[in-house]
C-alpha cells in the first residue's frame, strides 16, 4: 500500500496509536456462555501493533465495555495503555494523552461507532474500518478496505510505518 500524499504529514506526526476494541480489533462478535466471554482478534492486527511499539509509537485501547478477554489480549500484546470504562471516550483519552505526554494532533485513533465520534473528530489522524457507521466514516481521513476484526488495524499500522520511514526496516528484519 502506498501512503497517499494527502495523509503523509498527519501520519508522520503520530506518536500514539489508540483504538476502540469491539468492531475495530474484533468483528463486533462476543461469544458468551457459562460465565465465560470469548472474542476473536486478528493476529496480523496484533503483530502490527507490536511493530508500532518497536518503532517507538505507543499503543492504547479505549473501550466503553470492560472485558476480561480484552484485558487478556492487551496483556498478551503488551499494550501500553488500556482503558475500559463506560465513561465518555474523549475524557478517557484526554487522561491518556496527559499520561503519554502527547497532544491530540500527535495521536491516531481508530473507531467504528457512535461512542468514537468525539475522539475521531479531535485526533490528528482518524481512521475507521470499512464497516464503521456512516457518521464515523464521515469524520475519518482514512477508511480501510477491511472490516473490523479482519485486518483493518493492520492497514492503518502499515500506513503509519511507511509514512514514518520504518517499513523498510521491518521488512529487512523479517526477510533476512
Amino acid at each position: 500500500m502506498t501512503v497517499p500524499d494527502s495523509l503523509r504529514s498527519r501520519l508522520q506526526r503520530v506518536r500514539l496509536f489508540l483504538c476502540d476494541v469491539d468492531g475495530v480489533l474484533t468483528d463486533s462478535s462476543v461469544f458468551m456462555g457459562g460465565g465465560t466471554e470469548f472474542k476473536r482478534f486478528n493476529i496480523r492486527d496484533g503483530l502490527g501493533l507490536r511493530l508500532l511499539q518497536t518503532s517507538g509509537i505507543r499503543v492504547g485501547w479505549v473501550s466503553a465495555r470492560p472485558s476480561l478477554a480484552t484485558t487478556e489480549r492487551a496483556t498478551d500484546l503488551k499494550i501500553d495503555y488500556l482503558h475500559q470504562s463506560p465513561e465518555p471516550k474523549v475524557q478517557a483519552i484526554e487522561a491518556l494523552l496527559k499520561q503519554a505526554g502527547v497532544s491530540w494532533e500527535e495521536t491516531a485513533y481508530m473507531g467504528d461507532d457512535v461512542v468514537d465520534l468525539g475522539a475521531l473528530r479531535r485526533v490528528g489522524f482518524a481512521a475507521v474500518p470499512a464497516d464503521a457507521i456512516v457518521e464515523a466514516r464521515a469524520l475519518a481521513q482514512f477508511v480501510t478496505t477491511a472490516p473490523g476484526g479482519h485486518g483493518a488495524v493492520r492497514e492503518v499500522v502499515d500506513l503509519i510505518l511507511q509514512a514514518q520511514g520504518h517499513w523498510d526496516a521491518v521488512i529487512a528484519k523479517f526477510a533476512s
